[in-house]
Formats: structure tokens, C-alpha cells, sequence
């Protein structure tokens, strides 16, 4: 049976001792409503949302959003109803878990008009309070790692569906953590031969590689010692599911997969990563092409980090990741690290923050110019898998765009009003014209016309989901 002590004494690390005692309130509550409820397992069924309270504990969850977790399926599973949440724990509690136990009913391998409203409840419900998203990926995680338990092709549904919807949200908001979980538990479900035999050779050549990696972090931390920076070196191992896609993708054998192993190193401030950089350089002959800075250009989650690939001992590659504690933080936790830091003062975590909001608050704008479920979906798709380019506003702001993006592309992303009347532009100072496909490091500067108004061409040149939507949605309230 769970330990509600072992709950209560971990949330009052964080929490004040009304709010535990609310947490706990919920937990009996749930466990009455469960009180003669089986898991598949046999467990009784309240291991369950306790389990995923305890999830969520982990990204510092506030009490509401705690005690929804454990109330989550509640309506769904008993006679209680969302009113008697209400009168017991407060109208926002009950908002959250009717919320999740709306989600429930989402069947994502119906057809396609009906998946399409149904993700569109899903990311409606996101877009109200992230909390809702945020138990239902907790639920998600939780159910996924009691797997074993269901038939095969039950299993596989369950997988296949965490792979195409669950996993993709999770990483679009950051949440490094879950995702990673929620794909190694797919993959095994879903292909468990492909997941036994690259586990198999990652193990063959990790006595080797372990043996070169702490070799270099030997080195990486006397080197850093001498300079006097302080910081923590760690040996990282690529999840299997990464090495799997960047062998599907680039159909490459797992012996040309580079960066199977790694190290990481993390720092106080942000100036100390590019020292690093500049000492592990001077040393070790860095691979070509390889060096990202996602400290200067964010990733649209909010991930920030210096990336680059060494020559080892012998040319074994070995990829470093250098970045700040809180930016850590940021990676692992994502958009669910805003109760870890809604009392930051600091205005650069609170702009990756507002990143992931904007994010959320732009699937709102997307339900109200779409003309149909099936459109929205295609949308929000667009958006949960960009291969992105950075470009910048003639101030110096970056506009992160879907690759293959146009001067269109652009304009919609500055403003609804910009994109509307957007006449020509200045791609580095240079006249150019509006179907331009734009490059990373480019400056635009968007010339507009009250005179001008979208027309269906542009549809032809634009490819992302904000620019699509609007001009759609202009041609259908405008047509003659």
C-alpha cells in the first residue's frame, strides 16, 4: 500500500502545513473513492495516483495540482462528481481533474476527423491550465512503466500512441526528464527485439568507452581545477531510442552513431561554460561541424547548452554538453519548472518560461482561426516537430521558424497585423520578395501596406502553422 507519510514528509520540503494537510485530505479522499478497485496487476487501485502525485513531486507540483493528481480519476472511475470536488477541495481542484478525466476519452486511432477533435480537446485543455497536461503526462509515465502486466497488442497501442502524441508534447515543453522515460518505455513496448539488441550493443562497447570517458573527466576537472572554475564533470550514455532514430533517420549502424557516449558539465554561471569551451579546444581537437551554442539561440522549448564533439583517444568522438546548473533545471523539467521558480528574480529564466507560454497561449489563437479540427491538428503537429532556423528582427530580436520558412513565414510571426499587410522586405538590407525561403543569421525588416491584404498564393510559400491559419482565416471571413 502507498506511504502517504513518505508523500507528505517529501511535499513539506516545499510546501506549508495547510497546503500538506490539503494533500493528504485528497489522498484519503481518493482512497475511499478506490476503496474496492483492482489495477490490472491486482494492486489496489489507489497505487496508482498516488503514484503519480509522487511523479510530480519532483518538479516542486503545488498543492492543487497535487491533490488533483490524486484525485484524477475519481469522476471517471466512481459516483463522485465534479461538483462534490468542488464543495470538498475547491473549484479549481475540480477543474484540473475534469480536465484529466476528460482526456481519458481521447482515442487518438479513430479516424481522422474525430482524432483531430480530439487532440484538439487535449490541447485546449493544455492551453486553460498546464497542470491538466501535466498530471495527464505523470498518469501517462506512470501507466506506461506497469506495461508488463497488459497484452501485447494492448501494449503496442499504448506505445504507439506515447510515441505520436504523449512524448512529442513533453518535449516541446521542455520536459527532458519524462520524455526520455516515456520513449525508452515506447520503444521497448513497441519493438522489444530492435530495443533488446541495441541494449545489447551498447553494453559491448561500454566497458571501452567507460574507460575513456572517466578518462576524460579525469582531465576535464584537473584542467578546470587549474583555471579555477568550479564545476561538476559527469559521464552521460545516450537513451536507446535516440540512437535508434539517429540510425533510422540517417540510416547509419550503430558503430557510426558518434555520440553514443558523452560528458556533461555543469557550472555557476554562464560565462564559465564558454571558458570551458576555450580550455577543452585548446587541448582536444574538436570535430567539424559539430558545435551548437543553444546559450546565445535557445531551443523554442527554452534548452540551453554548449554542444561540441572531441576527438578522444584513438578519434573515438566523445560529445560535451556545457551549461549552467539552472539551465539544467530548465532542460529537465521544462515548462513544469515554473513552481521551481516563480519567485525568480531572474529575468533570463523567466523569458524561457514565457517561451513555452507563448507556445501554449498560441494553441488558443490556432483553435480560433482554424476552420476545422483536421486543420488544427496539422497545425499543433507542425508545431510539436520543427526543424528550426533563427533569424533577427532589425533590433536584434530572434525569431525561431519552421524550416523551409519564407518572408510570409516572418511576418506572421512578428504579428497577425504584419503578416496581413506585409508588402515587401529587406532580407540584410537587400530588396527581396516575399516567397524567399530564409536562412539562419539573416536580419529581415518587413515593409507594409494598408494597401495589401493576403491572397491564396501565399498559402503556396508558407509553411508554418501560424502563418497557414491566419491567411486562412482572412481568405474565408474576406472571400467575395
Amino acid at each position: 500500500m502507498p506511504d502517504i507519510y513518505r508523500l507528505t514528509k517529501q511535499i513539506a520540503k516545499y510546501l506549508n502545513h495547510h497546503q500538506v494537510n490539503q494533500v493528504r485530505r485528497a489522498y484519503y479522499y481518493a482512497e475511499q473513492a478506490h476503496l474496492d478497485q483492482k489495477r490490472f496487476s491486482g494492486e489496489p487501485y489507489i497505487t496508482h495516483p498516488y503514484a503519480v502525485a509522487v511523479l510530480l513531486t519532483d518538479m516542486k507540483m503545488d498543492e492543487k495540482g497535487l491533490m488533483a493528481a490524486l484525485l484524477h480519476d475519481v469522476i471517471e472511475d466512481s459516483q463522485i462528481t465534479k461538483q462534490a470536488i468542488s464543495l470538498q477541495f475547491g473549484r479549481e481542484v475540480a477543474d484540473i481533474v475534469d480536465g484529466v478525466s476528460k482526456l481519458a476519452h481521447i482515442n487518438f486511432r479513430s479516424r481522422a476527423h474525430a482524432q483531430a477533435e480530439n487532440f484538439q480537446k487535449m490541447s485546449l485543455a493544455l492551453a486553460k491550465d498546464i497542470r491538466v497536461i501535466l498530471v495527464k503526462l505523470a498518469d501517462r509515465l506512470h501507466n506506461m512503466s506497469t506495461l508488463g502486466v497488459m497484452p501485447a497488442s494492448k501494449r503496442r497501442i499504448k506505445a504507439r500512441e506515447t510515441l505520436e502524441i504523449y512524448s512529442p508534447i513533453a518535449n516541446r515543453l521542455g520536459m527532458h526528464n519524462i520524455n526520455v522515460e516515456l520513449e525508452e518505455l515506447s520503444f521497448s513496448a513497441l519493438y522489444p527485439l530492435r530495443y533488446r539488441l541495441l541494449m545489447q550493443a551498447v553494453k559491448k562497447i561500454r566497458g571501452k568507452r567507460e574507460l575513456l570517458v572517466k578518462q576524460a573527466i579525469y582531465f576535464f576537472e584537473y584542467e578546470l581545477k587549474k583555471n579555477n572554475i568550479t564545476a561538476t564533470v559527469i559521464g552521460r550514455e545516450k537513451h536507446l531510442y535516440s540512437i535508434y532514430q539517429k540510425m533510422k533517420i540517417r540510416r547509419k549502424s550503430f558503430s557510426e552513431i558518434m555520440d553514443v557516449f558523452g560528458i556533461r558539465v555543469l557550472v555557476q554561471k554562464k560565462d564559465d561554460c564558454y571558458r570551458i569551451l576555450g580550455i577543452i579546444h585548446s587541448v582536444y581537437k574538436p570535430f567539424p561541424g559539430r558545435f551548437k551554442d543553444y546559450i546565445a539561440i535557445p531551443k523554442i522549448n527554452g534548452y540551453q547548452s554548449l554542444h561540441t564533439t572531441l576527438f578522444g583517444e584513438k578519434g573515438t568522438p566523445i560529445e560535451v554538453q556545457m551549461r549552467t546548473l539552472d539551465m539544467d533545471r530548465i532542460a529537465n523539467y521544462g515548462i513544469a519548472s515554473h513552481w521551481l521558480y516563480k519567485k525568480t528574480k531572474d529575468a533570463e529564466l523567466k523569458a524561457r518560461q514565457w517561451g513555452n507560454q507563448r507556445w501554449i497561449d498560441d494553441l488558443l489563437e490556432l483553435q480560433q482561426i482554424s476552420t476545422n479540427s483536421v486543420d488544427f491538428i496539422e497545425n499543433v503537429k507542425t508545431s510539436l516537430f520543427p526543424d528550426s532556423i533563427y533569424v533577427f528582427t532589425p533590433k536584434g530580436d530572434i525569431i525561431e521558424l519552421p524550416q523551409g520558412a519564407t518572408v510570409i513565414d516572418f511576418a506572421y510571426a512578428l504579428h497577425t497585423y504584419i503578416g496581413n499587410q506585409c508588402a515587401t522586405c529587406r532580407i540584410n538590407k537587400q530588396l527581396s520578395s516575399l516567397n524567399t525561403v530564409l536562412e539562419s543569421g539573416q536580419t529581415i525588416e518587413i515593409i507594409t501596406s494598408n494597401k495589401v491584404n493576403p491572397v491564396k498564393s501565399w498559402l503556396m510559400f508558407s509553411v508554418s502553422s501560424k502563418a497557414r491559419s491566419n491567411i486562412r482565416h482572412y481568405l474565408k471571413n474576406n472571400s467575395v
